[in-house]
């Protein structure tokens, strides 16, 4: 068996799963892609779940290099910024 990926390839990848390895945070990168763009608010009423909840689940996608927030006066609307999450979004719900 030989394996021409790196060590790092392979840690980089698993830290994009255990991102997305959550239900909520999976559903929001889900969400993201399927719609675009979208703030905390709207998060909120379409999850259900305290925006605090979904501020640290942002927090940690954003921290993963999954998602990029743009600033609009007080409001940020967040984006899914990595084409790896897509497609395996994408392999999922296939």
């Amino acid at each position: 068996m030989e394996i021409s990926n790196t060590m790092e390839e392979f840690e980089e990848h698993a830290e994009i799963l255990k991102a997305i390895a959550h239900p909520i945070r999976l559903c929001i990168v889900k969400g993201l892609i399927e719609n675009g763009s979208c703030n905390v608010s709207k998060m909120h009423s379409c999850l259900e779940t305290p925006q605090s909840t979904i501020s640290q689940h942002l927090a940690k996608l954003k921290s993963a290099g999954i998602i990029k927030g743009e600033r609009s006066g007080t409001e940020i609307s967040y984006y899914v910024d990595n084409e790896k999450v897509k497609k395996v979004i994408e392999s999922l719900f296939d």
